[in-house]
């Protein structure tokens, strides 16, 4: 399914997913895609997207551009966060390898979804178990989480190493789970965060992430200006 851009009005990059991390390229280098970050760091002072220049900060909650190649095994210049992503229209086309950065909107027809936002992070609804669930959207997360006792009652099909700004790194076990996102019903790998991570989840009023898994085979559009998540 398509969409539709004002050229002149656009930046178009290079998306990837290399192990489970998802990076935009941006004159050649690598920064890290987070929209579970509410604030964009890097190992240079400002960043020029679709001609709008963002000063940066060094680091985040401790983590630098240096720690962040270390966990991602990734050389990266930096994360780009919410606090530079929520000023546009954002598709996200993964299996053309392409982000559109847009300061117009974007014609984009698919599956809908609301969006709302704490601290700038989206918060989109997810059925589950036949109940609607508020769930970060978070392109920073490998996999997804959904902290609640009911994901235990799924067979765990293995263990993973992940990481949180401010938290380190973790271990989690792996579930299948089956979700529904608007009329579209998923089966999606997730995680458990530890406790302390969980709790600032529930600050957020939120039960759990859905990570950057949602992006694989299909077409995402971010449009925070409109609270709208558009997958086709």
């Amino acid at each position: 399914m398509g969409y539709e851009y004002y050229t002149d009005e656009t930046f178009v990059g290079k998306l990837t997913l290399i192990e489970n991390h998802l990076y935009v390229s941006l004159f050649g280098e690598d920064w890290l895609l987070d929209t579970g970050a509410p604030s964009s760091f890097g190992a240079i002072d400002t960043i020029v997207i679709n001609n709008q220049t963002f000063e940066l900060l060094d680091d985040y909650l401790g983590l630098d551009a240096e720690q962040l190649s270390e966990l991602t095994k990734n050389k990266v210049f930096g994360l780009i966060g919410v606090d530079i992503l929520n000023q546009f229209y954002v598709v996200m086309d993964l299996a053309n390898e392409k982000i559109v950065f847009s300061n117009k909107t974007v014609a984009m027809d698919g599956n809908t979804l609301g969006m709302n936002d704490f601290m700038g992070i989206p918060i989109i609804k997810v059925g589950i178990d036949g109940a609607d669930k508020s769930m970060f959207f978070d392109t920073g997360a490998q996999i997804s989480y959904w902290n609640d006792e009911g994901l235990k009652s799924y067979q765990p099909i293995d263990v993973m190493n992940d990481f949180y700004p401010g938290f380190g790194e973790f271990q989690t076990n792996v579930y299948i789970a089956n979700m529904a996102l608007g009329n579209e019903e998923f089966s999606i790998r997730c995680g458990v965060l530890p406790s302390m991570l969980a709790m600032s989840l529930s600050m957020g009023g939120t039960e759990g992430i859905i990570g950057n898994e949602l992006l694989k085979d299909r077409v995402v559009g971010y449009f925070p200006k409109k609270g709208q998540l558009v997958i086709s």
